[in-house]
């Protein structure tokens, strides 16, 4: 039996475990560690332990508890809460203004979780109760906290990006950068599909009053303006290369922190839940990276990525017609896995291939972070439509599939614009100091 032939079993072996429900990471260790017994019997027990040893060793990742710390902090501080009432005091009165602030709200949510489960969470339970006081269809109001989401995972600190960056070698903080503009072109595109759908069906967001005064406005975004500030703090430093990313999560959880203190909001009850929640999705992101460097071993011994390649350079296709089909292939995937999965599974294989074209890796990486958006709101697995029906226990889930897809083919359209223009994500990185 080939190597190759191995690897395609092992690939086999693979997708019957995670059928039959089998964590991601306990399977890619297993076929991981099995397969390189096969193929290099001596190299299997030094990968598995490690492996193990240097990923949890790793300075760099230092970062996602960090970050995944500051937006606990910032969901206990109450900061989150004065982000959504400083967008709905400035959009709450247009036609879909709510699902619109919602929007906005979960984007600048984004800027400091860095998931996108914590952002359809935090601000669905702030903005579902307010857009069904006001009437507003359920399949729009459910569509909206689902899809604003999903911004967690490309609007910096992104927990996507760190995992992307470990297992390609590039800078985090580059890619930080990369998704700041498509971040907000992403935010764009989905107020505008809600202003469409609004204005040709009025009665799937009706206005919620008239605009309020000036001075209001104004009052509501001084309340916002501590989350605004660590923001801004954040992201401008690396930006500014005054930090590095690392540094910067640092930074941002202290002056979260500071802020929860500062507002008396930390009791016995919420120090718990702030550091059980931020140790259980560490340990579990960390779980999924070190099943994945195990993994990546086996695949590269077997010359699966190299037969790949060759068949696809054999196709004699354009280059951006092979680029569409993997992005295809991530968007199926998506359809059935979660999204780290989707990128610990698949970076071992694609990556020779996107650099063997010549694709920037950081722009690429923009691409299929948005790619790993659409699989969190697509049938049927979307975790996030799982999350947003665990608030929302009221309203069928098919109402909310069906409420996501105008925002689907709004993260389509992202990609085709950013394929067309990757200057729009290269942008920032390539403007870096430092």
């Amino acid at each position: 039996m080939s190597d190759i032939e191995i690897g395609i079993i092992g690939f086999a072996v693979l997708f019957l475990l995670l059928a039959i429900r089998t964590p991601v990471a306990t399977a890619m260790m297993i076929v991981g560690f099995f397969g390189i017994l096969v193929l290099n019997p001596r190299g299997a027990l030094p990968t598995l332990g490690g492996e193990a040893f240097s990923i949890s060793t790793v300075f760099s990742l230092t970062i996602l508890p960090l970050f995944i710390l500051m937006g606990n902090l910032a969901g206990i501080s109450g900061m989150s809460r004065d982000l959504y009432d400083a967008a709905h005091a400035w959009f709450g009165h247009w036609r879909g203004g709510l699902a619109s602030s919602t929007i906005v709200g979960c984007a600048g949510f984004s800027a400091l979780s860095g998931s996108s489960l914590a952002s359809a969470v935090t601000m669905g339970r702030v903005a579902l109760p307010e857009m069904q006081r006001y009437k507003y269809d359920n399949k729009l109001a459910t569509g909206s906290i689902a899809a604003g989401g999903t911004l967690g995972i490309l609007i910096p600190p992104s927990a996507g990006f760190v995992v992307y960056a470990i297992l390609t070698e590039e800078s985090i903080g580059r890619l930080f950068m990369a998704g700041v503009l498509p971040g907000i072109l992403l935010t764009g595109l989905f107020i505008l599909v809600i202003y469409v759908l609004t204005t040709l069906n009025p009665k799937l967001g009706p206005a919620s009053g008239q605009a309020k005064p000036f001075a209001e406005r104004m009052r509501a975004l001084r309340k916002a303006s501590w989350i605004i500030g660590i923001i801004l703090v954040t992201i401008g430093g690396i930006y500014m290369g005054v930090f590095s990313a690392v540094e910067a999560a640092g930074i941002g959880a202290f002056l979260a922190f500071l802020v929860t203190l500062i507002r008396k909001s930390l009791n016995r009850e919420s120090v718990i839940e702030v550091l059980g929640h931020t140790l259980r999705s560490t340990a579990t992101t960390f779980y999924i990276l070190i099943g994945a460097f195990v993994f990546t071993p086996f695949v590269a011994l077997s010359g699966v990525p190299e037969a790949l390649l060759g068949l696809l350079t054999d196709l004699d296709a354009n280059r951006y017609v092979i680029l569409l089909i993997a992005l295809g292939f991530f968007i199926i995937l998506g359809t059935f896995l979660e999204g780290f999965a989707i990128l610990v599974l698949s970076l071992p294989l694609v990556q020779p291939i996107m650099m063997s074209l010549g694709f920037d890796m950081i722009w690429f990486g923009v691409l299929m972070v948005i790619v790993l958006e659409m699989g969190l709101i697509s049938p049927p697995v979307g975790l996030n439509v799982f999350v947003v029906k665990g608030i929302a226990p009221d309203v069928p889930l098919n109402d909310i599939f069906r409420g996501i897809w105008p925002f689907w083919f709004a993260m389509m359209l992202a990609i085709l614009i950013l394929v067309a223009f990757p200057s729009i994500a290269l942008f920032l990185p390539n403007t870096m100091f430092n």
